[in-house]
């Protein structure tokens, strides 16, 4: 069987854990902060926070931005389940917008077409690495009226949050996808490009932020409010702390840490060129066939190429799932990316209607995932065109 996204576990990586086991020091320590700094470098971003997930790290920029009751947070309708959920966690209104017509990702206007008096955030999310955002948005947005916060009344507008889980790596015309946005958040999940097991990061842009200021901030709430981590808590008198805000409990450590910072080191040269020579053979095979739907990818962008997302032209869900269980059966794993956010209970029994957002239901209709990981062999990729061919005439007949 040909798994669909298993992690590059070697014995590179497993020196590096053992090494931070061997140390004593596995939550939050020395290797999480060098992970911090070699990212902020990778990603040009004035700071990282390492965080125990993205979802936990998202929740808190909301929180930070003193996003809550009333407010509206404006996001993808063809987005995972995470990015809605920290936006009810604190209480606020997901608004969903339709991708663009023929794509994955968001039609950026219409988001901006939605921004109201009680928008405080907007999310885009940058589906399979490529970027969602191409350029900065942040000068077409209105001022706040009446900010819940400092930080909104320093910022003026409705802050930009780049869902960029897939994407580290992706750039625009040279420079990294999340850059064009006030924040970005990534993903360190076992099967995202760059994997920590569990894990995220954000990294700040803004230039008006006083990211050392916010750094802290983000450091502090991650730990429940304390105003020191283990690591500062063995210099002399470090036992004293204070909590001032009701923190929470989503820091990384160095265990996770460890593992990043291998993968970080050999990411660029290595793990993401493997991964576009992979996505390469598969635009040369499918594009061979006139029910092929490849990759939109806009002029100037270089994907991550997180996901491989073939479309197949005129054709059911239920012909799509057809398709699937025939690949399946035939010993190779896909998926579906995703399930748009109206089609999943809890949001239809919020009141969302699929029958809204035509566009994300065209593309996740017709979308099957197919396996895209650094040790799958060019024999496998084969193996994969093969197998997803024979299903596909199988089924269109």
């Amino acid at each position: 069987m040909i798994p669909f996204s298993p992690p590059r576990i070697d014995d590179e990586t497993i020196t590096a854990v053992s090494n931070a086991l061997r140390s004593g020091w596995i939550t939050t320590g020395p290797r999480t902060k060098k992970f911090e700094a070699e990212l902020a470098n990778f990603l040009q971003a004035r700071k990282v926070a390492c965080m125990g997930s993205w979802t936990g790290g998202a929740e808190l920029v909301l929180r930070w931005f003193g996003v809550g009751e009333g407010d509206e947070v404006l996001l993808p309708a063809y987005t995972y389940a995470a990015s809605a959920n920290v936006i009810c966690h604190v209480g606020a209104k997901p608004i969903l917008i339709d991708s663009k017509p023929g794509d994955f990702n968001v039609d950026m206007q219409s988001m901006l077409d939605r921004v109201t008096s009680n928008t405080k955030a907007l999310m885009p999310v940058d589906i399979g690495g490529i970027p969602a955002t191409m350029k900065s948005v942040q000068g077409e947005l209105p001022n706040l009226i009446s900010p819940n916060n400092a930080v909104q009344d320093n910022l003026g507008r409705p802050l930009v949050f780049s869902d960029a889980a897939h994407s580290i790596g992706a750039k625009i015309n040279g420079t990294p996808a999340g850059s064009t946005s006030d924040v970005a958040g990534y993903s360190f999940h076992a099967v995202k490009n760059l994997t920590t097991a569990e894990g995220g990061a954000l990294a700040f842009y803004n230039e008006n932020l006083d990211a050392e200021a916010v750094y802290k901030w983000f450091m502090k709430m991650s730990l429940h409010g304390q105003s020191k981590d283990a690591l500062a808590k063995t210099n002399s008198g470090g036992w004293r702390y204070d909590i001032d805000e009701h923190g929470y409990k989503c820091n990384m450590t160095d265990i996770q840490a460890a593992i990043g910072l291998v993968e970080l080191a050999r990411y660029e040269n290595d793990m993401l060129r493997r991964r576009a020579d992979i996505c390469s053979q598969y635009d040369t095979a499918f594009g061979e066939y006139d029910w092929a739907e490849l990759r939109p990818t806009p002029q100037g962008v270089e994907s991550s190429n997180h996901l491989y997302m073939l479309r197949i032209r005129e054709i059911s869900e239920a012909q799509r799932d057809n398709i699937i269980d025939r690949v399946l059966a035939s010993g190779v794993s896909v998926n579906v990316h995703f399930m748009p956010l109206p089609m999943l209970t809890v949001f239809a029994r919020m009141g969302y209607k699929m029958e809204d957002y035509p566009n994300a239901f065209d593309a996740y209709s017709r979308e099957i995932s197919l396996p895209v990981y650094y040790d799958l062999t060019d024999d496998q990729v084969d193996q994969v065109i093969g197998t997803v061919v024979k299903a596909i005439q199988k089924v269109l007949g």
